[in-house]
């Protein structure tokens, strides 16, 4: 694992990160079930994401991760663009939750399509993030995983708060 540089490796609690990122939909899916769509769009506390808003976030993410994993592959020693959640979360109280999970969902796919094809080779590439500074092409897929567990476990604790 490559904890030093990834803030969301914390929350993979020593799971590999392509076992968490494969099992994400599902786990979405039924958490978004269990919450159900009168409760979708309630915020847990001022100023916290709704399940909604966090299955937006989600699929936001997902595009970026795509656009990441490709870049990273395509060109030598890549640097992330970073992105600010918060000015992006600002549409998201129009989003629809079955739409961004729908799009979670699919692009996720993609990206494990591309990400059973990569050597160990490829794993090791290096990339910087602004933020971050240097790293392997693996950090994007621990910080996937890692960034997976710490929207699941929100969702969680919305799904098991009483009506």
């Amino acid at each position: 694992m490559l904890h030093g540089m990834n803030p969301y490796a914390v929350h993979l609690e020593g799971r590999d990160p392509r076992d968490v990122i494969a099992s994400t939909p599902q786990q979405l899916q039924q958490l978004a079930d269990r919450i159900g769509p009168r409760r979708i769009t309630d915020a847990p506390a001022p100023g916290k994401w709704s399940a909604r808003d966090i299955l937006c976030h989600l699929a936001d993410c997902e595009i970026v991760f795509a656009f990441r994993l490709r870049q990273a592959l395509a060109e030598d020693h890549h640097v992330i663009q970073p992105f600010d959640q918060n000015l992006w979360a600002k549409t998201y109280g129009v989003g629809d939750a079955a739409a961004a999970l729908a799009t979670f969902t699919a692009v996720r796919a993609w990206n494990l399509a591309l990400l059973i094809s990569v050597t160990p080779e490829q794993l090791r590439k290096r990339v910087t993030h602004p933020e971050r500074g240097d790293m392997p092409f693996d950090a994007i897929v621990e910080t996937m995983g890692g960034h997976d567990r710490n929207h699941v476990k929100q969702l969680e604790r919305i799904a098991e708060t009483p009506l």
